[in-house]
């Protein structure tokens, strides 16, 4: 059985698709395969679970953010673009280090994922798999992953993008825009969206305003009379 028949048998819905509360620690025995260890793919909003049924999540059991029940609540009335990656973009990334950790390993935190960039996930043009490019990807490892999902639903439910310098060290807040989130620069800008980029742009921001107090300092020296 798939995960998806193995939640619809023990989710028992009704006529109106409408199941009861399914608690996390049933999935145990036969239900083992729907455990939550990775991150709860089969249940996601773009499982084929959610693509046909309206998936409901409480988290207000237990303390922080994890899942402690689920439901469905009808049939779902979302058009769920295309999440697919191709294969050679998928084959392209999967052997390089995550772009946030530097990692690349066997455990199920620092293996390899192939993540979208963009978090919203809503560019029609990425539902073809023929316009797919490398450059709207990067690898990330499950842990990096996982955080970045959460970050992204976040910006998306306040239209708030994250900080750079809520990793210490980092010395600009975005490399293009700012905080607000707007359709002309969608994810562009933000860390999360592009670390790469961000390190690029910000080196060479940080290049242009050394040189420019340089010479700034070399005139002064030169020419102090000016500065009377």
């Amino acid at each position: 059985m798939t995960k998806k028949e193995l939640f619809l048998e023990l989710a028992i819905p009704n006529k109106q698709v409408v199941s009861r509360w399914v608690s996390v620690p049933e999935f145990v025995g036969k239900y083992k395969k729907l455990q939550l260890g990775n991150g709860g793919s089969w249940c996601r909003s773009n499982s084929s679970l959610a693509k046909e049924y309206a998936v409901e999540f409480d988290k207000n059991i237990t303390n922080g953010n994890s899942i402690d029940r689920i439901r469905l609540s009808g049939f779902s009335n979302k058009k769920i673009l295309n999440q697919n990656i191709r294969k050679d973009i998928k084959d392209f990334y999967k052997m390089r280090n995550c772009v946030m950790l530097g990692v690349n390993g066997n455990s199920e935190n620092t293996k390899i994922e192939i993540d979208h960039k963009d978090g919203r996930k809503n560019n029609h043009r990425l539902s073809n798999l023929t316009e797919q490019k490398l450059t709207d990807f990067q690898p990330l490892s499950k842990a990096a992953n996982d955080i970045k999902r959460q970050i992204c639903k976040k910006c998306k439910e306040t239209n708030k993008r994250w900080n750079a310098k809520n990793i210490k060290g980092n010395p600009y807040d975005f490399y293009i825009g700012d905080e607000n989130y707007s359709e002309e620069l969608g994810c562009k800008g933000c860390y999360q969206y592009d670390p790469v980029e961000y390190r690029k742009v910000i080196v060479k921001k940080i290049s242009e305003l050394s040189a420019n107090e340089a010479v700034d300092q070399v005139f002064k020296k030169l020419y102090p009379e000016d500065e009377k």
